[in-house]
């Protein structure tokens, strides 16, 4: 399942870390408790490894950039449990990054 998922994401990100490895790992992951888990686990203060960076869009614009059709889908039940449609997503409270990419071009977001 997804908590798993992120779970053993985390797991292998902090392999990485503890070996001196940059590591850049993009996720949806619709759950604060999961993203805090893993927050935990990659470390805070002077061992801090973990920087959240939200990408901020509205569900009309991930859905007009949906190029496989998929948010259609969700909204007439083909695909349950889809983020965003029928399973919740939880903004996060304090990302250290926000990319509004909905109001933004990409040049703008890359540039931030």
């Amino acid at each position: 399942d997804r908590q798993e998922n992120i779970r053993r994401i985390g797991e292998v990100c902090n392999l990485f870390t503890d070996a001196g490895i940059i590591v850049l790992a993009a996720f949806v992951s619709p759950y604060k408790g999961d993203r805090d888990k893993v927050r935990s686990l990659l470390g805070t203060g002077k061992r801090k490894n973990f920087i959240e960076i939200y990408v901020k869009a509205s569900i009309s614009t991930c859905e007009q950039r949906d190029p496989k059709g998929l948010y259609k889908r969700a909204r007439t039940g083909e695909i349950a449990y889809f983020t965003g449609i029928s399973a919740p997503f939880e903004a996060p409270e304090n990302p250290e990054v926000v990319l509004n990419s909905g109001e933004k071009s990409v040049e703008d977001c890359v540039s931030q």
